[in-house]
């Protein structure tokens, strides 16, 4: 399992943060943070640091970045700043300046991207999954999953993308456009191997268009294979699951039973 902000490629083309402190920031930055900008850096925000140091939180290729502008203002320092006791100064920073905003961001952005819900609206917990329909892990997954969603705790939204097989984009589309598309889904995944769920003949515009939005989210979101779950932690966190969970993991994806 891996922390949200640790995944490869996160968010690297989004653009997604950006500076409301009603300071116009990037007017204001002194020239060696400026120059760490010009090299690609995102500055999105200040926080204090010790003896003269000046923080800034950038992001970098979809990562965190912590810089440290020296007293004279000449020279920045990169990366993570430690105290005696070997205590990380850079990790709160870049967590409320970067890594929340983002997951937060991420969210919205799945929220408002096509999926079928599973489970009850009322759920106390949602949790994503990019899923195809010839995926056997995924198919591993929902089974996984029953007693939560059975029992009301749990939402599962699947967000379709079709990537395995040369028909997984038309069975998307086939339970996407079913009539009740969470029954249509959930007898599929019952069945599992003896399926008998149809490709669509021919899709839609509009429906290719929202599983080419959903394989192009799961890319932004760094993950390569299904199932791509995400979830919230017990602070809030946005975290990633790749893949099947096991016991231990299950637990901390959809909560005690």
């Amino acid at each position: 399992m891996k922390r949200f902000p640790c995944v490869p490629l996160l968010l690297a083309s989004l653009g997604l943060l950006s500076v409301s402190s009603g300071v116009a920031l990037a007017a204001e930055l002194p020239a060696a943070i400026q120059a760490v900008e010009a090299r690609g850096a995102k500055i999105v925000g200040r926080f204090d640091a010790p003896n003269g140091l000046q923080g800034f939180a950038a992001r970098y290729n979809g990562q965190g970045m912590a810089l440290y502008l020296t007293a004279d203002g000449q020279h920045v320092l990169l990366g993570t700043l430690l105290d005696a006791k070997g205590e990380d100064l850079s990790r709160e920073p870049l967590e409320r300046l970067v890594y929340a905003p983002m997951g937060e961001e991420m969210l919205t952005r799945m929220q408002d991207s096509t999926w079928i819900a599973d489970g009850s609206d009322s759920a106390p917990r949602v949790v994503y999954v990019f899923s195809d329909p010839n995926c056997p892990y995924c198919n591993l997954f929902w089974k996984q999953a029953r007693p939560w969603v059975d029992a009301g705790k749990v939402q599962l939204r699947h967000i379709m993308v079709g990537m395995l097989r040369a028909d997984s984009a038309a069975k998307a589309a086939a339970l996407l456009t079913a009539k009740q598309p969470a029954a249509a889904l959930n007898e599929h995944e019952r069945a599992g191997k003896a399926s008998t769920l149809k490709p669509m003949k021919t899709i839609a515009a509009e429906v290719q268009q929202q599983l080419d939005d959903n394989l192009a989210l799961m890319g932004e979101l760094g993950a390569a294979a299904t199932p791509a779950i995400f979830y919230q932690d017990a602070d809030g966190r946005l975290q990633q699951q790749q893949g099947a969970p096991n016991a231990d993991n299950l637990t901390k994806i959809m909560g005690p039973k």
